[in-house]
């Protein structure tokens, strides 16, 4: 699935979920070195825990970041394969 950001400096996020388990997830811009290390941090790990985790995160004085962005994905494709 490809979510397209909003409020952030990246402009979309390119994650793929199987059995609810993150397995690729890459930010298509941003802060290079912040979404390179979140996508290895998740990778692996069960989507609702990096939900519960990074959702509602907010960047400097932004009420969003890259990982609430990435939350909201999860949610949007949990949504669409229920």
């Amino acid at each position: 699935m490809i979510y397209k950001t909003k409020g952030t400096c990246s402009q979309a996020i390119n994650v793929e979920v199987e059995n609810n388990i993150i397995t690729s997830v890459q930010f298509i811009g941003g802060c290079a070195g912040n979404t390179a290390g979140i996508s290895k941090l998740v990778t692996g790990m069960n989507a609702d825990e990096v939900i519960k985790k990074l959702e509602g995160t907010p960047c400097g004085m932004r009420p969003t970041s890259c990982p609430d962005q990435l939350a909201k994905a999860l949610k949007q494709l949990k949504a669409e394969q229920a």
